[in-house]
């Protein structure tokens, strides 16, 4: 009896502690890739010592998102990349390396172990959904100009029908002391504050995005500070076959806002961004194109900052070279004269796109574009020209099931004179890249 009681009492125990664990549900989301990729030329000059070299490489990443739902309304939700790394290639030097990578929560080496970018609490009230901690932050409107990375934010989300009203405010840098911070400086902390109104119905969807940013971390050494708003309107539809989408970036205010009292002048900001794109999708076949333009920096107004905020973002990859953050991320930029780059992304720049793709069958999907960019400035008044030159690209996925896909594509770029820079007597040659990628999505 003794040890039936015994076992008994260690039964109650057990049920007792796991009563809110079994209250809780995990549901789990993530992606796997494996991709392999040949850059024929990683710069492209021409007879220099330098030319070249090629490179050609394996790489991999796992995204894991986990969401921890307590009860009906109260989530948290986590998120991380694990082994993001070239297949055999050094490591980073992890004390060299202190700054996060552009998407992630974490450094370029903590990504080559592991690296958490989210976590944060999801509670719908009856009032409205509230989220606090690290998130998403960076997509507004349309998938132009977006940046996704984690920031440590506070968002509340309201919808009444075919109405959402987001209002955000995101800690981007925090400089007061802190025990890894003991040198820390008041009112030196990166902010930006956010709200939102989106309007969708059957075919269409609108919006207008109103962000104000203050950048204070400048001011302990420069005595100034960044400070403008931008204005984001955005709008999608669906007109019989054919799928619009259209964003407009407005951003103004002062790129360098010294304060009272000190004898420098200010520099004043406005940065134009924005873009169209459609797509007739008729079945079997498909065809599109796009127009973007990311205003560049007039070298001859130091007073002015007309370029280098607003960017076309890394969440937009128009091509397989040009602008690909991929290919920025594993191989790095492609260079030329004077520190002219191919990088990602897009700034400075006119793009035109015209795209054309076939789908045989349900699983296979092979599209072809041809694209066209110019610089909208030339960094200096010496520079050569200012066309980036042609691109072509050809790409075929495959959906091996409904979670696994393969991707096999091609990009040649006839590199304009851009990359010559000031450098007239330079030569520059052509470049390509081939790459194939395997992808789960679970």
């Amino acid at each position: 009896m003794k040890k039936i009681g015994v076992i008994l009492l260690a039964m109650g125990l057990i049920a007792a502690f796991s009563t809110s664990v079994f209250a809780l549900n995990l549901q789990f989301s993530g992606e796997y890739y494996a991709a392999g990729v040949y850059l024929d030329r990683t710069n492209v000059l021409k007879d220099t010592a330098t030319d070249g070299p090629s490179t050609a490489f394996y790489y991999q990443r796992l995204r894991v998102k986990t969401d921890f739902v307590v009860s009906k309304g109260l989530m948290l939700t986590t998120r991380f990349d694990a082994m993001e790394r070239a297949w055999g290639a050094p490591r980073s030097e992890v004390p060299l390396v202190t700054t996060n990578a552009i998407d992630s929560a974490g450094t370029r080496a903590e990504n080559e172990n592991i690296a958490f970018d989210w976590v944060y609490l999801t509670y719908q009230s009856p009032i409205g959904a509230f989220f606090a901690g690290y998130m998403n932050d960076g997509p507004i409107g349309t998938v132009f100009g977006d940046t996704s990375a984690p920031g440590a934010r506070i968002r509340y989300a309201y919808t009444r029908g075919p109405i959402t009203f987001n209002a955000k405010y995101t800690k981007v840098r925090e400089g007061s002391r802190t025990v890894v911070n003991p040198a820390g400086v008041t009112d030196a902390d990166n902010d930006k504050y956010g709200t939102d109104v989106i309007f969708k119905w059957k075919d269409y969807l609108a919006g207008l995005s109103f962000y104000g940013y203050r950048y204070a971390a400048t001011r302990p050494t420069a005595n100034n500070k960044k400070a403008f708003y931008l204005m984001t309107p955005f709008a999608q539809a669906r007109i019989g076959p054919v799928a619009l989408q259209a964003e407009f970036n407005y951003a103004r205010g002062k790129e360098n806002d010294y304060d009272s009292g000190v004898p420098l002048a200010d520099v004043d900001m406005q940065n134009i961004s924005g873009w169209i794109d459609a797509v007739a999708d008729f079945g079997i076949f498909y065809a599109g194109g796009t127009m973007a333009y990311v205003s560049g920096d007039d070298p001859g107004t130091t007073d002015k900052r007309e370029g280098g905020t607003l960017t076309g973002g890394i969440d937009w990859n128009p091509c397989l070279i040009m602008w690909n953050f991929d290919r920025t991320y594993w191989a790095g930029d492609v260079n030329g004269f004077n520190n002219a780059r191919q990088s990602s992304p897009m700034s400075n720049a006119w793009f035109y796109q015209g795209r054309a793709g076939v789908r045989p069958t349900d699983r296979l999907d092979i599209m072809a574009s041809l694209s066209y960019a110019v610089a909208d400035k030339k960094p200096t008044q010496a520079w050569v020209n200012n066309s980036y030159g042609y691109e072509v690209d050809l790409t075929a996925s495959y959906q091996i099931t409904n979670n696994l896909s393969y991707l096999l594509g091609g990009g040649y770029m006839f590199t304009g004179k851009f990359y010559k820079g000031e450098n007239d007597s330079g030569s520059v040659r052509d470049d390509y890249l081939v790459i194939n990628k395997l992808t789960l999505t679970f």
